[in-house]
């Protein structure tokens, strides 16, 4: 027999289960297999190389992440943006600036993870709601109905989530509390996925932000992940793919009780397990396409492939660059005459072609002398990393 529906949610045994309690042997041994598959994964390409990428997952989290709340801009808008370049045309360059902050944000959470910082606490998605609208400005701080949202500060009114009417602001505190004394404390490795997935729709069924508690959850689990994945993999990506699906799974995990064999809460222990199954599985498609994408021989084959395409379309480019590129992305930085000698080309004619590989942002350098180092510029990513951001390579709306 379903339990009752409650009027009101005002003590925190009401949003009960917080973690499923059955059927997790399974669910523990591909969280495990997610979990190692994503440490190789760091020992992919050289850290240098890492890092690039890791800048493009960021820039990738803020397009998808606002996607999924319908407010997303063109990825060559958001690299304009990262220029300090934006849009004449004022909703666009909102969108920019909403992206922008959303980057931001992610780096200064990212640099707290390990310290002191527990980011399954309630503390931890304060700052992460403050992190991001503290770097837009009150114009970019509206509801759509007009209200101002004020960084950080926890719901002062009561609101509807479609069918949902979380805790009122009297009552938060209660809930957040009963949040920290179960995502808090450290969990077994294996246990890691499970909780951060059990922890992302529980904060979001407490909703405690008037706004922006979507962005500001998947903020949270971006973090509570980032010991596992380094920022190589994206889990927003991975439900902006699957958003109508992402939402009734969230909305499906709200659900009362389904009678006697459904737990001991007051909500279905089934649709919670259910619910971090699938966010499990939205990681292991994720690192299993990374893994697929960084496996060396494959990338060879499309840098060959990229270079061979530049080359058949724009003189600056030649084949002979193809080698070196791929040096870079296995060696990391490298001195610019060790570059060179590796085109086999007369010095000067190397030089040049490398000042044209920098200029099309397939290798960059901090200075003239300083060494040179790979690059994934948004228009040789359908090469480079086909799939991962394709639309990076559509046109700019």
């Amino acid at each position: 027999m379903q339990s009752p529906a409650i009027a009101q949610y005002t003590q925190p045994h009401q949003f009960e289960p917080l973690l499923p309690q059955t059927g997790l042997d399974a669910l523990r041994e591909r969280s495990r297999a997610v979990i190692e598959q994503s440490l190789r994964l760091t020992a992919a390409a050289h850290p240098d190389t890492l890092a690039s990428l890791r800048e493009l997952v960021r820039e990738m989290n803020s397009y998808y992440s606002n996607r999924i709340e319908g407010q997303s801009t063109h990825p060559h808008n958001i690299g304009r943006a990262l220029r300090h370049d934006f849009s004449d045309k004022p909703d666009v360059a909102r969108l920019q600036r909403v992206a922008l902050a959303h980057i931001d944000a992610e780096r200064a959470l990212e640099s707290g993870v390990g310290g002191s910082a527990m980011p399954l606490s309630s503390a931890f998605i304060q700052q992460a709601h403050h992190a991001l609208y503290s770097r837009l400005n009150e114009a970019g701080r509206f509801t759509a109905d007009g209200e101002v949202i004020s960084p950080g500060q926890w719901r002062t009114r009561q609101v509807a989530v479609g069918r949902h009417e979380p805790p009122p602001p009297e009552a938060l505190a209660a809930f957040l509390d009963r949040f920290d004394e179960v995502y808090t404390p450290p969990h077994r490795l294996e246990d890691q996925l499970i909780v951060a997935a059990a922890a992302h729709q529980r904060m979001a069924w407490i909703h405690p932000f008037i706004d922006g508690n979507g962005r500001a959850c998947r903020l949270q689990t971006h973090c509570a992940l980032w010991p596992l994945s380094g920022g190589l993999w994206s889990v927003s990506r991975g439900l902006a793919r699957q958003r109508d699906e992402y939402y009734e799974r969230l909305d499906a995990a709200d659900a009362p009780r389904q009678g006697d064999l459904d737990g001991r809460g007051n909500l279905s222990e089934k649709e919670l397990r259910r619910w971090c199954e699938w966010l499990v599985g939205i990681c292991e498609d994720q690192v299993s396409f990374m893994t697929r994408m960084f496996h060396l021989d494959g990338m060879k084959t499309r840098i060959q492939a990229l270079i061979s395409f530049r080359a058949a379309h724009d003189k600056r480019i030649r084949p002979e660059a193809a080698l070196p590129l791929y040096h870079l992305f296995l060696a990391g930085p490298t001195a610019r005459g060790e570059f060179l000698q590796m085109t086999g080309l007369g010095e000067r004619t190397a030089r040049t072609l490398l000042s044209n590989l920098i200029e099309a942002g397939l290798v960059t350098s901090t200075g003239h002398v300083a060494p040179v180092r790979f690059a994934f510029p948004l228009d040789a990513l359908q090469f480079l990393l086909p799939e991962l951001y394709p639309e990076a390579a559509t046109r700019e709306d």
